[in-house]
């Protein structure tokens, strides 16, 4: 097993032991929710409250151990496994972190949830440029559109365009966290207009390449 593995296990053994001790303080209603404003609009029993972030980030865990596999192409996953590893570590500290904002806030620790967690988005955004600088063709990691699965020149011009556009993103989550209230509407628009561009960008130069 390898140490990243090894470390990610612990933060969810961690958040299982966290969420076991602190059951008997916490509200039967937690907050569990928060709006764009940073306001809390959901509330959840305290079991689910607690454990439903370290259920979900165990089975991530296991579902992201099982991709390479499965995975027709895992050769190529194998060819850049440290970084995909390393994701896995990423995504799992984060929901960690999300987990652990949670709990401090029905503890009665108060702070603007969106401002709380854009930083480590930008954090996370910024990682996942780095898997994708690096990611080879396969089916389940990267940047997948049809063209890029089609065409290994695709998938890596086009990989090599989503590392900056990502990297771009992760800036301005860590920008957006100063901006106030309507944060989440500056960072969200551009997001879905990057995704997309990347799409229409990957069949663009599949058909160029098509009609060479």
């Amino acid at each position: 097993m390898r140490k990243i593995q090894i470390i990610t296990i612990a933060i969810i053994v961690l958040s299982f032991v966290i969420a076991v001790y602190l059951h008997p303080l916490m509200p039967e209603r937690m907050a569990s929710h928060w709006n764009a404003r940073g306001e809390v609009n959901g509330y959840m029993p305290k079991f689910w409250a607690l454990f439903l972030m370290p259920f979900v980030v165990a089975g991530c865990f296991i579902l992201f151990m099982f991709i390479p596999r499965i995975d027709p192409l895992k050769k190529n996953i194998d060819s850049f496994r440290k970084y995909y590893d390393g994701f896995i570590l990423v995504v799992t500290v984060f929901m960690a972190y999300v987990f652990m904002l949670t709990v401090l806030w029905n503890l009665g620790v108060r702070y603007d949830m969106t401002r709380a967690i854009l930083p480590a988005m930008g954090l996370l955004f910024y990682y996942c440029a780095v898997l994708i600088k690096h990611a080879k063709p396969n089916w389940f990691i990267g940047i997948r559109t049809p063209w890029t699965l089609s065409n290994k020149v695709v998938w890596e011009k086009t990989h090599k365009l989503g590392a900056k556009i990502f990297k771009a993103f992760a800036v301005l989550f860590l920008m957006a966290a100063f901006i106030g209230h309507y944060s989440m509407h500056v960072v969200l628009w551009p997001l879905l207009a990057g995704v997309l561009y990347l799409t229409v960008y990957s069949y663009v130069e599949f058909r160029k390449i098509k009609k060479q």
